[in-house]
């Protein structure tokens, strides 16, 4: 390319059928930069995201052997706490560019990112000072312990959330998993700032991370943004960190675990442990494979969802999904019901009669459809694309293969999934009942 002026050279790749390319550069200290143009777009989007979530509570940090264990909660409470700097509140040093800053953790990334339609490249700068330089002391780390205690135990008044992290500990013996995202109110009490240095040195050097750019937006400039912000730093690869997960049998810790709560109505959810790890293309198909399953069995155009909806036991709180990531998976279904027994053996009925009769060839190639329309939908959204982009390169992957992946799926794909994850072995029942 012509006029580059960075040190990283930037790639181009073409995806014709969805007509999107993207540039792509690796910095000198190990950053992947991936940036798509869409010159027709006033909105410019951007995510700068490290490859750390709740589950990385045990670690060896490159260059060292000792493991290292920190309480849960820490990675959100990175997230939160990145958002005061010793200049002040980054939120208004958004609102001044006139731009949105947000941020969230899953199990397995955390993510910042900004939308705006002026001030693109200052507000990049401003993304990656603010999440690279850190600033931490004991007053405002306890200040935050503070405040995510109340964050806590204003989910643990959730029955949404309550009878979910139910199923978790349910399904899962010792995976990480099993822990909530914001952690306890204990192990928060347990957060120092030396251990939130160490997991920032760990996980948010460079080499862990994503930058990612969309909108009208030069690819060039851009780049060249981000190696200014790094150059004084003077960082460079910093080799691998080693994650430690503890061994997972393949089965369920237990097969029912029941609250009361204070609701009209019990709730309850199916949970459905997927004992196949995988990681790459391997990993995105089987999601897009048992995603379609229960779309095919439990979407709001199926056989069964509409007996169970026109025998009044479920309503539209009743959802299906799968989540995935290399080392853990599961389904889950469920919602608001009169009655968890009857909802439980009539989805569990449900499921043998798919296993026994299979699925048609049309049923699958009309929600196949479906998801591939959907998706292409989704491809008007620029945070759609960033956010998913950064998760699947994460996972090794790629979100411009989710269409290929998904047209290459055949019946027999979907139903191996039915048969191997979707059995009562693999099931862990979460309910809240009404407290009295």
């Amino acid at each position: 390319m012509k006029g580059t002026t960075t040190v990283a050279q930037l790639s181009r790749r073409t995806y014709e059928t969805l007509n999107e390319t993207v540039y792509h550069a690796r910095l000198a200290n190990g950053l992947r930069l991936y940036v798509i143009p869409k010159p027709d777009y006033n909105e410019k989007y951007a995510v700068f995201a490290t490859r750390y979530g709740s589950i990385d509570t045990s670690f060896i940090p490159p260059g060292e052997e000792q493991v290292v264990i920190t309480p849960p909660g820490v990675a959100h409470f990175l997230e939160h706490k990145l958002f005061e700097g010793e200049d002040g509140s980054v939120f208004e040093q958004f609102a001044a560019l006139g731009a949105s800053v947000n941020a969230y953790t899953t199990y397995g990334l955390t993510s910042y990112l900004f939308s705006t339609t002026d001030h693109f490249y200052q507000c990049l700068k401003t993304l990656v000072d603010f999440v690279q330089h850190p600033y931490f002391t004991d007053e405002n780390v306890a200040k935050e312990q503070g405040i995510i205690a109340q964050e806590i135990t204003m989910y643990e008044d959730n029955p949404n959330a309550q009878v979910y992290n139910n199923l978790l500990q349910a399904m899962y013996h010792h995976h990480p998993v099993r822990e909530k995202i914001t952690g306890s109110v204990q192990s928060v009490a347990g957060i120092t700032p030396e251990i939130l240095y160490q997991c920032h040195s760990t996980f948010y050097h460079p080499e862990n991370m994503i930058l990612f750019a969309i909108g009208n937006i030069d690819p060039e400039k851009a780049a060249q943004v981000a190696e200014n912000c790094f150059r004084a730093d003077g960082q460079r690869v910093q080799g691998t960190i080693r994650r430690v997960y503890p061994s997972e049998p393949q089965g369920v810790k237990e097969s029912r675990i029941e609250a009361k709560m204070s609701v009209a109505r019990p709730l309850c959810y199916l949970g459905f442990k997927d004992a196949e790890l995988l990681s790459g293309d391997e990993l995105l198909k089987r999601q897009l494979a048992t995603s379609l399953s229960l779309q095919i069995l439990f979407g709001k155009t199926s056989a069964l969802y509409n007996r169970l909806y026109e025998s009044g036991l479920i309503d539209n709180s009743f959802s299906a999904y799968y989540t995935a990531e290399e080392t853990f998976a599961y389904s889950i279904l469920g919602g608001v019901t009169p009655d968890p027994v009857r909802l439980e053996e009539a989805v569990l009925a449900g499921l043998r009669e798919a296993r026994e009769n299979g699925m048609t060839e049309e049923e699958f190639q009309r929600q196949k459809r479906k998801s591939i329309g959907g998706f292409l939908y989704a491809l008007n959204s620029l945070d759609f694309i960033a956010n998913n982009f950064v998760s699947t390169r994460f996972r090794g992957s790629s979100l411009f293969s989710y269409l290929d992946i998904l047209q290459e799926l055949k019946v027999e794909d979907v139903e191996r999934c039915v048969e191997e994850q979707l059995t009562e072995e693999r099931l862990s029942v979460s309910i809240i009942w009404p407290r009295p």
